[in-house]
């Protein structure tokens, strides 16, 4: 629920008050109406705005999206860019263009994106249309932003290097799953900034076939983040990309990198390629940096002898057809199992009920097609490969 102007400046004048008053509560579905009963109590008529912010901050700190002190509510707290996400793009942006560059962040909203600009010394404008989203962009970013009110489609400045924007990724509750479906759509985005560079945000699942400059996958830790559009200028001569962030180090595959990879029998393990490097079309590129192979050509699963230096991976036990597979268990005594499914039709979660496992080994088992043949590769558990190992 939005906040009032009003409501913004009671929390920007009670920061440390509220964190005092927040920390010590569990904001969980259970203790909510608790909590917010002890916040009304000692806030007012400010107790939900406070509520808000506390919920907020909690979930925006614990993925890592901005600092603990900063303003936000629910719903800006969701959509934020993690901060290692920004800190990559505002990186690219000085690459590109160079340290005296201004970026015009046209869907501003909190700052998020704003921060990683000013850290990396380029000039910073940001725009929003709600005007309390305006108000803790200004408490969060200080003086070292420009703020202006203005619609992402109605351009408020000329001298901007770059836009960057980050329309919404639903409409009436529905997941887009075209670029044109955005709110502000794409086209209407490039309409608006003719001969502007760009760097969109996007939802990862979107369809970027027709996008002629870059298609930047990244993701946190496992997790996919997002896909961002950039303009040719700012592509740096690639068309594909994933980048990989994961405990503090990135991994970087592009389109630009050698792809000849064949299909073989299995190797000693079995890899699940990062999601990002999957979404962006690059498993054959990363396979061949890795020394590693293909099951089927038509699958991104990997195999090779070696898991890649911080990556983990399976080593394959036993392959069987799908159907037999509850018999092969039970002869590696498993209990606890991972499931992997790419490639058949099969739910991991009834597949779970189905096999009624008994025995006592963590095992892990990857479902999919070879071939003609849906088949399951019997594993060992999870294994990492670290750095340096």
């Amino acid at each position: 629920m939005a906040y009032t102007r009003d409501e913004v400046a009671f929390l920007a004048a009670h920061t440390q008050e509220i964190a005092e008053a927040t920390t010590d509560l569990a904001l969980t579905r259970k203790s909510l109406l608790a909590d917010t009963a002890a916040l009304r109590q000692r806030f007012g008529e400010h107790g939900r705005a406070v509520t808000e912010l506390a919920q907020a901050r909690r979930s925006a700190v614990t993925n890592g999206k901005f600092p603990a002190d900063w303003l936000t509510d629910l719903d800006a707290a969701q959509q934020a860019t993690p901060q290692v996400v920004a800190a990559e793009r505002a990186a690219r942006l000085r690459r590109t263009l160079g340290p005296d560059t201004l970026v015009h962040d046209v869907t501003c909203s909190v700052g998020t994106e704003g921060a990683s600009v000013v850290a990396e010394g380029l000039g910073y404008l940001g725009s929003d249309l709600d005007h309390t989203r305006l108000l803790m962009a200004r408490h969060n970013l200080g003086p070292a932003a420009w703020l202006v009110r203005a619609d992402a489609t109605a351009p408020v400045s000329n001298g901007a290097d770059v836009v960057v924007a980050d329309p919404a990724r639903r409409a009436g509750g529905r997941r887009i799953t075209r670029p044109d479906q955005l709110l502000p759509p794409l086209p209407d985005l490039l309409a608006a900034w003719p001969g502007k560079e760009l760097a969109v945000k996007c939802a990862p699942g979107l369809d970027f076939s027709d996008w002629e400059g870059l298609v930047s996958l990244v993701s946190v830790d496992g997790g996919v983040k997002e896909a961002c559009l950039y303009t040719p200028g700012l592509a740096e001569g690639v068309s594909r990309e994933a980048v990989v962030i994961s405990g503090g180090k990135t991994d970087r595959i592009t389109d630009s990198e050698p792809d000849g990879i064949y299909a073989g029998e299995p190797g000693r393990f079995l890899i699940d390629p990062d999601g990002a490097v999957v979404r962006a079309g690059l498993v054959r590129h990363y396979a061949h940096r890795e020394g590693l192979w293909m099951l089927d050509e038509r699958i991104a699963y990997l195999t090779g002898d070696v898991i890649p230096a911080g990556r983990t991976g399976f080593e394959i036990r036993e392959i069987v057809p799908l159907k037999k597979l509850r018999a092969a268990l039970s002869g590696h005594d498993a209990g606890s199992l991972e499931i992997l499914v790419r490639g058949v039709d099969v739910d991991p979660d009834v597949l779970r009920r189905k096999l009624k496992l008994k025995g006592k080994a963590s095992m892990a088992v990857v479902c999919t097609r070879i071939g003609t043949q849906g088949v399951a590769l019997i594993c060992g558990p999870r294994q990492a490969m670290e750095p340096g190992d």
